[in-house]
């Protein structure tokens, strides 16, 4: 009898795993696919490691959180620098003194300021993310970095999304074209597959497993379960299936050294199908005679492939909180957890913070029989 039986081997599956282990608890991983690490797995291609759904940059400002990463993998210094094309132009980004400089030529903070200031409404009620965007960058900065990325990213016109989805991208008067603030940054040694076995190390874990599919055979086998695949798929999409964008990735191998200089472009016009380009060998300064890139299409989601984005508009936010109220009164010892499961957009430190956050609440409590949080 297992005291957990944790469904999924990512972030939050293993993070929860290795806390409940440590204090002397059971616990048996299942993942459905072929490997574990979920959607932060790396795979070494070339002597690369390729994140092969899409680009995991860690960052935070937590001390905890990054003291508990840095158990389990070391992390060099990286820090995410990205970079706009646009047809034919090269933009860094995010908006910033140099990218002013390379549209006006513009050279000082004052100039700066002064020209964000004069193309920017200021509007106190934007309605959606282009409202918001125009009235903070004007129009033509916003065509330019904004609506073509996420028109694409979303599936949406940019007038029938949040605002809320573009106010993680800041906008700076300096040099600064970093595109995180953090105080902690970095990319683990040796890929992200590394830092989840040493999380699962001891843990019993089984792969190509689909606990959905194979629920009833491990009815009688756990005492409490933890989920993170997506709340509705757990209860059979009975209020109907949440909304999610998905990605198809296109990997191609080069016999070169370098393919962009650098790991992330985005490419924010339609003529373009996908969003970003990714280089994976920039993220640990890899010297190799070849390289790995990936290219990101976005896609509609439907059921049967997988989701990688909630769509936290008002519609899904109301019908995740009627999945969340049932989770609550039907299945006491069934813990939520993850991007998916929570149906929230999650960074990294996010994750682990919530995992590390609903763990201890469990073992504060003492004991692993139906334990509600």
């Amino acid at each position: 009898m297992f005291d957990y039986l944790i469904v999924g081997s990512g972030i939050f599956g293993a993070v929860f795993a290795r806390q409940m282990a440590d204090k002397g608890y059971k616990c048996l991983v299942l993942e459905k696919r072929d490997h574990i690490g979920g959607n932060v797995y790396t795979q070494n291609i070339e002597g690369i490691n390729v994140h092969k759904y899409g680009a995991h940059i860690f960052h935070t400002n937590d001390k905890e959180i990054w003291d508990y990463v840095n158990r389990f993998s070391t992390f060099n210094n990286y820090r995410h620098k990205v970079f706009v094309k646009n047809k034919d132009r090269l933009f860094s980004f995010p908006i910033n003194l140099m990218t002013l400089n390379q549209l006006w030529g513009l050279t000082t903070p004052k100039e700066a300021v002064a020209k964000i200031k004069s193309l920017s409404s200021q509007s106190k009620n934007p309605q959606n993310l282009e409202d918001w965007s125009s009235s903070q960058i004007g129009k033509e900065l916003y065509e330019l970095f904004i609506k073509g990325y996420t028109e694409k990213q979303w599936g949406r016109k940019a007038v029938d999304l949040p605002s809320s989805i573009i106010k993680r991208i800041p906008i700076r008067s300096n040099f600064n074209d970093f595109y995180f603030d953090d105080t902690y940054q970095g990319i683990p040694i040796g890929g992200y597959t590394k830092m989840i076995e040493k999380l699962l190390d001891g843990i019993e874990v089984k792969i190509n497993i689909d606990y959905l599919k194979h629920k009833d055979e491990y009815v009688d086998t756990f005492k409490n379960l933890v989920f993170t695949g997506a709340i509705d798929e757990y209860f059979d999409y009975c209020f109907g299936p949440l909304e999610y964008r998905s990605i198809r990735f296109e990997q191609t191998i080069y016999d070169q050294q370098d393919f962009q200089g650098t790991s992330v472009v985005n490419y924010t016009d339609f003529e373009e199908p996908f969003t970003r380009i990714i280089e994976h060998k920039h993220f640990e300064f890899i010297d190799s005679p070849s390289t790995v890139i990936t290219k990101e299409f976005p896609i509609e989601w439907e059921k049967g492939i997988e989701p990688y984005y909630p769509i936290n508009d008002e519609k899904n936010i109301n019908l995740y909180n009627k999945y969340k109220a049932l989770a609550t009164s039907s299945s006491p010892n069934v813990i939520f957890g993850g991007r998916l499961a929570e149906y929230k957009y999650y960074d990294m430190h996010q994750v682990i913070g919530s995992a590390l956050s609903k763990s201890k609440k469990i073992l504060e409590k003492g004991s692993s029989d139906l334990i509600a949080i």
